[in-house]
């Protein structure tokens, strides 16, 4: 009726896999759709322009770091800020310690945030794009 207006969901495809038995060190840099069943201990983030990277967590899958990317889906445990451009999904099993910035929102029951839910309309105010350090010295 009124409130049934939703678009019919869009299976993202996975471009790369972090599976359960996986501990990954470090950050991780992705384009395209990344799921993760396994731990990442680092920053995940969605590098480029490209507005359609799904980053998938299971609820077998941990992140302790900071995500930045368009769109997430989240069913696992992140410790650390989320940030994302364009959607925010928490799932029944999420577990988020740490703040989430988001511009558009589904929370399923049961799933948890211990931090703020910052609402960000303008897409412009979280910036994706990996940081390049320069090795120029100023005199």
């Amino acid at each position: 009726m009124w409130g049934n207006k939703r678009k019919p969901r869009q299976t993202a495809q996975i471009d790369s896999l972090i599976g359960q038995h996986t501990e990954i060190h470090g950050d991780v840099i992705f384009t395209g759709g990344l799921h993760v069943d396994g731990k990442v201990k680092g920053n995940v983030v969605a590098e480029g322009s490209e507005q359609d990277s799904v980053l998938t967590l299971s609820e077998r899958g941990t992140i302790e770091g900071e995500v930045k990317v368009p769109n997430v889906v989240i069913n696992g445990t992140i410790k650390g800020d989320v940030h994302a451009l364009t959607h925010v999904e928490l799932a029944a099993q999420a577990r988020v310690h740490g703040n989430v910035y988001y511009s558009l929102i589904e929370m399923a029951m049961g799933a948890e945030v211990n931090g703020n839910l910052v609402h960000r309309p303008d897409q412009s105010v979280v910036s994706i794009k990996r940081e390049e350090k320069s090795s120029v010295k100023e005199s």
